[in-house]
């Protein structure tokens, strides 16, 4: 195994684990999105680091992660689009006061 795999996979499971971590205990609607992208940027950094520096190299995982990276985008883009409708019904960011999509 190569030896920067260990490196590049540890940065990718931190990136994770902070985005897990700020998804779970804030309150603010952006700082959540943020964190599930940040999430998301973790687990792309891992399927590259596998692709390009595991036992068998290859290109396969690299566009695989370009293509994640574009359904990633496509879903902020919702995201925030969601917020903002949110917004303008109640002007509130916080994450507990948003319940007006259950009905």
């Amino acid at each position: 195994m190569n030896e920067l795999l260990v490196p590049c996979l540890m940065l990718g499971a931190f990136l994770f684990c902070l985005g897990l971590y700020g998804a779970l205990t804030r309150r603010k609607a952006t700082v959540v999105l943020l964190s599930l992208l940040m999430m998301l940027n973790g687990a792309i950094l891992n399927l590259v680091g596998f692709s390009r520096l595991g036992p068998t190299p290859s290109s396969s995982g690299q566009v695989f992660s370009l293509l994640a990276i574009l359904v990633a985008t496509a879903t902020a883009v919702v995201g925030l689009s969601l917020l903002l409708a949110l917004f303008r019904n109640k002007p509130t960011d916080d994450v507990q006061d948003m319940d007006e999509l259950k009905d």
